[in-house]
């Protein structure tokens, strides 16, 4: 499965199969939650909540090329992600990309 986030794919022609999508919504534990937030009154980077992001897309992106392989596709083109927070210490993110199958 090939995944871009441009429209094209350089030599190959495709017809869309329409738009796949995954998303996840993903939380630290409690005792993770309290240590970041101590961290906030030094700075720095909130090494837990990036690892918890990266698990998340990862997720997503799963998801949505399960989406994609249901379709019978060859790729996923013009890939986005989008994230929200949902409440405090969790986080939505979102794959979404449209599904072609190569001519």
């Amino acid at each position: 499965m090939i995944l871009v986030n441009t429209d094209y794919i350089s030599g190959k022609e495709f017809e869309m199969l329409g738009m796949v999508k995954g998303s996840t919504i993903q939380s630290k534990n409690v005792g993770r939650d309290i240590t970041q937030s101590f961290k906030t009154l030094v700075g720095g980077e909130l090494t837990a909540y990036t690892e918890m992001m990266n698990e998340a897309r990862a997720l997503a992106t799963k998801r949505m090329v399960g989406e994609a392989e249901k379709l019978g596709a060859d790729a996923v083109v013009n890939i986005r992600y989008a994230s929200a927070a949902v409440m405090q210490g969790a986080a939505e993110v979102m794959a979404y990309g449209t599904a072609v199958k190569f001519r």
